[in-house]
């Protein structure tokens, strides 16, 4: 493996995923792709590169015109025949419909409520306008069409006395299965290090596994991160993470890295950099027994970290700087609730007249 960074190795994954996902589809599909690439992350394009693939196949499995035909054939002056209601009859698919490979066996079922098929949608809109905009067509069906109502999900985090509560769990290890418990010892100190830094800086769980050793600055309590879009940028940490990370790397110094994960901070137990998926898996198992009502992923302890900071702060500027937000409505919508809340507390804040004031004399 050549000495690359992690986030140098994922884009370039993906750059290869990416090149793979363009070979399926029609040869422009290659330009949109190069005109979105300065505004768009590796990992978005590849999530737009399966959307339409899906679209596609829709078209020569369902649409009358272009039924049976070889999706690399489809030319971009007949998408320009493409009509709104074409499009509607892509959402009714997109509720229900089968992946197949090229020889026509099925590969899974696909599910998509409402959520799925606008994200679908979006990227298809994506699509669509950059030709559009190019003067490449001269119409612009998916313009026309509007996208189901988008639901908001309610917003679940941990309460003040569940995180201490997980992260009593982890350090004790109670509730474990038998076959939990016989890993545990040798994860311990990593997993509840990884746990104490999600729950105590609300980074995301791709920029915690892509953390590096010589990331950690315990001189400033800072730590070097990879925001999304490629940004480096440094958040600072307290005293609980700062004991857990130093408490970790003394552990760490015994461990024997694979070739090419010396630098890695968290490590499997194959001694490789931890996935993302490890995360996540990490994460559920310790909060099904800590909370077993919640269905709490890696996302939502970072959501956590974000209501006690507004709770602490009340400035949402800082709450939306500090987890990396591009726009401070994002943040906004996420924690409205909070916001109702010290709305109605602002209430009782001013007072008009004293007490005092308003009695009467005898």
């Amino acid at each position: 493996m050549e000495n690359r960074s992690y986030y140098e190795q994922v884009d370039r994954d993906n750059v290869v995923k990416l090149r793979e996902l363009i070979a399926t589809l029609p040869s422009y599909v290659a330009t949109f792709f190069r005109g979105i690439e300065p505004t768009t992350s590796s990992r978005t394009r590849i999530a737009y590169a399966y959307d339409l693939h899906v679209f596609f196949q829709f078209l020569k499995k369902e649409n009358p015109y272009f039924r049976g035909r070889d999706i690399a054939a489809i030319t971009l002056e007949e998408l320009d025949q493409i009509t709104p209601w074409d499009l509607e009859e892509y959402m009714e698919y997109l509720k229900y419909y089968t992946n197949v490979d090229e020889d026509g066996v099925v590969i899974a079922d696909k599910v998509n409520k409402d959520r799925g098929i606008a994200r679908k949608m979006s990227s298809l809109k994506t699509f669509y306008n950059y030709f559009y905009r190019k003067q490449s067509i001269n119409n612009n069906p998916a313009a026309l069409v509007s996208l189901p109502k988008n639901h908001e999900k309610p917003i679940i985090r941990l309460d003040i006395d569940e995180v201490a509560q997980l992260l009593d769990m982890v350090e004790a290890g109670d509730g474990l299965t038998k076959r939990q418990a016989a890993y545990y010892q040798k994860t311990r100190q990593r997993d509840l290090t990884l746990l104490t830094l999600l729950l105590g800086t609300g980074i995301r769980v791709s920029e915690c596994v892509g953390l590096d050793i010589r990331d950690i600055d315990f001189k400033n309590d800072g730590l070097r991160i990879h925001r999304k879009g490629g940004k480096e940028v440094i958040i600072y940490f307290g005293d609980e993470v700062r004991d857990a990370l130093k408490d970790y790397l003394e552990e760490r110094k015994h461990m024997i890295p694979e070739t090419g994960h010396e630098q890695a901070l968290f490590l499997s137990m194959q001694n490789k950099r931890l996935s993302v998926r490890s995360v996540e898996n990490l994460v559920k198992k310790y909060t099904q027994i800590a909370t077993p009502l919640k269905h709490i992923t890696p996302h939502k302890l970072r959501s956590t970290y974000g209501t006690a900071l507004y709770r602490e702060t009340g400035d949402i500027y800082l709450v939306a700087d500090v987890l990396g937000h591009s726009d401070v409505n994002t943040t906004k919508k996420h924690y409205a609730a909070i916001e109702d809340d010290r709305r109605r507390r602002a209430r009782k804040a001013v007072r008009l007249r004293e007490e005092e004031s308003l009695e009467r004399d005898d």
